[in-house]
């Protein structure tokens, strides 16, 4: 099994940042992708960036040259830098760890932008 603990949401203004952090413990291979996925109210959960072990990204449309997202395999974290923060950027953001062919998922933090 994997662990995923979340750390970094709050309430920030319309063109703000924040960072949010996701640390993996347990069972943990070094194979794997990890991500960030958000889901709002009444809106299916839709992936935010992902991140693979050598370093390949990608990310939404919706949030490309706004958002950054690192890893540090020797802390098995991964970030999501977010700047230039909007309104419909608010939802709850889960951490997502791919592998060995299962998903596991951090219990969520929620991102709310409004002024």
């Amino acid at each position: 099994q994997v662990q995923l603990v979340e750390s970094g949401g709050g309430l920030v203004q319309p063109g703000g940042s924040l960072r949010l952090s996701c640390a993996a413990s347990g069972r943990i291979f070094s194979i794997n992708v990890m991500g960030w996925y958000r889901q709002a109210p009444g809106k299916q959960r839709e992936l935010v960036a992902r991140i693979t072990n050598t370093g390949s990204t990608n990310y939404a449309d919706s949030v490309k040259g706004r958002f950054t997202i690192s890893r540090d395999n020797a802390k098995n974290t991964v970030y999501l830098q977010m700047n230039s923060l909007k309104p419909e950027d608010t939802a709850v953001y889960y951490c997502n760890r791919h592998q060995e062919l299962a998903d596991y998922w951090g219990q969520g933090t929620q991102v709310t932008v409004s002024s």
